[in-house]
């Protein structure tokens, strides 16, 4: 089968670079940033939404003033503020030699993404690493997996969308393929349920023990 993994809460932990970068963003901006722990929350989402939600504004222009603060800081430091999540690697290495093709499938940008799956030596894993474009194109996580599932031409009716938030699922469903929700990122059970996953799971040994 082909397995879609999510990469910021399913593989990896990036809450330290990616409120940093918030922050920094909206200090620029001379706006009062929120804590870490209260910026926790849009670990996941595209930067567009998570923007124009602090700053309380549609205005396409102050959006990407604070994107640009955002990666300013990101691609120097914040995507190396990450760590990955245990049992992570052994797991892809139990799905890859149980004969799965594994890909990498994120609304961050490819070109950080890349870096981020070779920073902590994933690549041998992964088929390919599919990310948006910086200028938003394919942020939408049901643009970006349409995209994947043709450009790979793959069966809908042997992939799977794995990840920890809901626009993961909601994206797999809006493709017609099945979805897992990881329960150890940053969706809550709640909103991972509220998504309708086929399969909700604590670690990755279920994932694994459930593809086997």
């Amino acid at each position: 089968m082909d397995l879609l993994f999510d990469l910021d809460g399913t593989l990896t932990d990036p809450v330290v670079g990616i409120t940093r970068c918030i922050q920094h963003a909206l200090s620029n901006l001379g706006r009062e940033p929120s804590t870490c722990g209260e910026l926790a929350r849009f670990v996941g989402p595209p930067l567009h939404g998570t923007f124009a939600d602090l700053l309380s504004t549609n205005d396409p222009g102050l959006i990407e003033r604070a994107i640009g603060f955002y990666r300013e800081r990101f691609a120097k430091v914040g995507m190396f503020e990450n760590e990955i999540y245990p049992d992570v690697a052994a797991g892809l290495g139990t799905l890859a030699a149980g004969g799965h093709r594994l890909w990498v499938v994120t609304s961050k940008p490819h070109v950080y993404a890349r870096r981020i799956v070779e920073h902590f030596t994933l690549q041998q894993y992964f088929s390919a690493v599919y990310g948006s474009e910086l200028d938003g194109r394919n942020a939408d996580k049901a643009d970006l997996i349409r995209f994947v599932l043709e450009d790979a031409s793959m069966r809908r009716d042997e992939t799977w969308m794995i990840g920890d938030r809901a626009q993961d699922i909601r994206g797999g469903r809006l493709n017609g393929i099945r979805t897992v929700g990881v329960l150890w990122g940053y969706g809550s059970e709640d909103e991972l349920r509220s998504a309708g996953p086929d399969l909700l799971v604590q670690r990755m040994s279920d994932l694994c023990a459930h593809l086997r």
